[in-house]
């Protein structure tokens, strides 16, 4: 199961830096933010603080972009 949600996160992470590239936004956000909570999750599971602090701290960051679409 861990090696599932690591080759989903990663998935979603690198097709939302693609909408990134080509400038689909907002759905860009929400593709990669959907892949940095499974690699955040996955860090946290396996207790890979290194992968769970890198991630983890781009989740706010991420909840701001999406924040900053409703205002």
């Amino acid at each position: 199961m861990k090696n599932l949600i690591k080759w989903a996160g990663t998935t979603f992470v690198l097709f939302g830096i693609f909408l990134t590239n080509i400038n689909l936004f907002p759905i860009n956000i929400f593709v990669h933010g959907l892949g940095v909570i499974l690699w955040t999750s996955y860090g946290i599971t396996s207790k890979d603080k290194a992968i769970a602090v890198n991630f983890g701290f781009q989740i706010p960051i991420f909840a701001f972009g999406i924040a900053n679409l409703f205002v």
